[in-house]
């Protein structure tokens, strides 16, 4: 993983330092007897309750991760989250490897892939290409944007294609006039 401890005016920022900085596990071991292993996971829960997962992040985007290896037993190959950003604001400038599937829950924006600007609204799924560096912006100055990542990242970590890279970190101001805007439940 890339190392992203250079200074960008702002590491010392814990929300940064929590979503991007802190150690994480991308693929866990799988390990046992195999009747126990698969008896576990045909234990596992099937539905996550919403109130049951926290919002993390701020001031302009707050994301929950829903489903990863960190937080579920029932699978490994693919995970997804929950985020909104607050109105006008944008996420980081980033790449990775592996695609991703954006379902666009609330509101209206856009993202810029490589240069190229792609709008969406609210019922438009979003796909970002593999390796392709790319933002999201909310386009409502008033409205926050609400949207649901489906992605295949510890498949691709899991087969070592390791690449991700932040080329531009988030605002660490609030949007003017929504400097107390937190994601409804």
């Amino acid at each position: 993983m890339a190392d992203h401890t250079h200074d960008h005016g702002y590491m010392d920022n814990e929300l940064i330092k929590d979503r991007w900085l802190k150690k994480r596990t991308f693929v866990r071991e799988l390990v046992g007897v195999y009747g126990e292993i698969y008896k576990d996971l045909l234990e596992q829960p099937r539905v996550y309750k919403n109130e049951d997962i926290k919002w993390k992040g701020g001031p302009r985007l707050f994301g929950k991760k829903t489903i990863n290896p960190q937080s579920s037993q029932i699978t490994q190959m693919i995970e997804s989250h929950i985020d909104v950003f607050a109105p006008g604001a944008a996420g980081q400038k980033h790449g990775h490897m592996n695609s991703a599937v954006f379902y666009i829950l609330d509101g209206k924006g856009y993202d810029v892939h490589d240069g190229i600007r792609y709008d969406w609204e609210a019922g438009d799924v979003c796909v970002v290409g593999n390796g392709c560096v790319h933002q999201h912006f909310n386009a409502d100055p008033n409205k926050s944007a609400r949207v649901m990542v489906v992605k295949a990242k510890p498949l691709f970590l899991f087969a070592h294609l390791l690449y991700q890279k932040i080329v531009e970190w988030p605002s660490t101001e609030p949007v003017p006039g929504y400097e107390d805007f937190k994601p409804e439940e």
